[in-house]
């Protein structure tokens, strides 16, 4: 019965997708005769709420929902189709999204080409976060490498890819322990007092090393895994983040799709292009075992007209008015899907309710196959 109902809900998730995909919301610009999807125009940006991340001089206005672009090119099995993500990317600054992720080590390189050669038309209305910290070796990752040249070096070949003159928000991408922190933030202050990178952020650091590094050159935003199964930040880093004004950017916000419910214990992956299979999370009993999971959102979703992933991120929306998700897609339903779910606004009796409802699951299995380096 269990496995029915798993069935019935992926088939309707699926009959969804396709409503969204021809509602009216995706009427976009027509010039002459021609309707042209490639390019949004400000007449017709949807009304996206904003955030902010940091304070003061170190501050960011962004949309309440960011753009996770790694698997548009990189780790998620298959590889989408050039154009169709250069125009998924145009359309999404269309819809309002106004912050792209991406890095240096997704491809690697050429994700950040993709987005280069996508937003480079409107590179003034949109902010572009990119990443610094690893060797690459042979088109792999090498091991950690955050040394000043380094970060140098990476800057400026990450400019020439995404075709602009700075980077908006720089992040280490992952803790280098043989570099102390404070001559890497160093450096980015360096190339922030230069004009290539606007804003400083840090990607799965404690909360002495957010310190530290603030202490140096103040951070705009951390960036860490954080979902409704993945919960560890409210043990420490997003306490440190209010008390220093740094903003909270969670990757991974529906759990690379796994709490949506896309992925069963039936979901085949590519290996050569997929972190997922090595992570126990992932496994198929896992699966199964936190299940219950997708059936409270869903039971709370369908009284109220939302999916289950708009109320997974509606859920992390409500935590902090500084908390930025940035969900990753590669389909235009879905990224309306994820966008609509910030005009949700829970009430502190729902969210108290669904809160401790989902608490009560105990999810199965680690996030990572070995401890994150920190």
């Amino acid at each position: 019965m269990k496995n029915q109902n798993r069935r019935r809900f992926l088939k309707a998730g699926t009959a969804l997708s396709s409503a969204l995909l021809f509602s009216p919301a995706f009427s976009f610009a027509k010039t002459s005769k021609k309707e042209n999807t490639d390019m949004p125009t400000r007449n017709h940006v949807t009304n996206v709420k904003r955030r902010i991340l940091g304070a003061g001089n170190h501050s960011m206005e962004v949309s309440a929902l960011g753009l996770g672009c790694m698997g548009m090119s990189y780790h998620r099995s298959f590889v989408p189709d050039k154009k169709a993500m250069i125009t998924l990317l145009r359309q999404a600054a269309g819809l309002g999204v106004n912050f792209f992720d991406t890095a240096e080590v997704y491809g690697p390189f050429i994700n950040e080409e993709l987005v280069g050669e996508a937003l480079a038309p409107i590179r003034k209305d949109i902010l572009i976060c990119s990443k610094f910290g690893f060797n690459i070796e042979n088109g792999k990752m090498a091991g950690l490498n955050s040394k000043p040249g380094h970060i140098r070096e990476v800057v400026e070949q990450s400019l020439k890819r995404l075709r602009t003159d700075h980077i908006d928000l720089l992040y280490q991408h992952r803790v280098d322990p043989n570099v102390p922190i404070e001559e890497v933030a160093g450096t980015v202050k360096d190339l922030i007092r230069e004009g290539k990178v606007k804003h400083f952020g840090l990607s799965e650091a404690n909360a002495e090393t957010i310190r530290k590094a603030h202490a140096v050159q103040p951070l705009t935003a951390l960036q860490s895994e954080y979902s409704l199964v993945t919960r560890q930040p409210e043990n420490d880093v997003i306490k440190v983040c209010e008390e220093l004004g740094i903003g909270f950017v969670p990757y991974s916000p529906i759990s690379r799709g796994l709490i949506t419910g896309y992925i069963n214990e039936r979901t085949k992956y590519i290996a050569s292009n997929d972190n997922r299979p090595t992570l126990p999370r992932y496994q198929p009993d896992a699966i199964i075992a936190n299940w219950p999971l997708i059936d409270v959102l869903k039971e709370f979703g369908d009284y109220r007209g939302l999916t289950v992933a708009q109320v997974a991120l509606g859920w992390l929306l409500a935590q902090k008015p500084w908390i930025v998700p940035i969900p990753g897609t590669t389909k235009l339903a879905h990224l309306q899907e994820n966008l609509w779910s910030a005009n949700y606004e829970f009430t502190a009796e729902e969210l108290k309710q669904l809160t401790a409802s989902v608490s009560k699951i105990k999810i199965v299995g680690d996030r990572l196959a070995a401890p994150q380096t920190r």
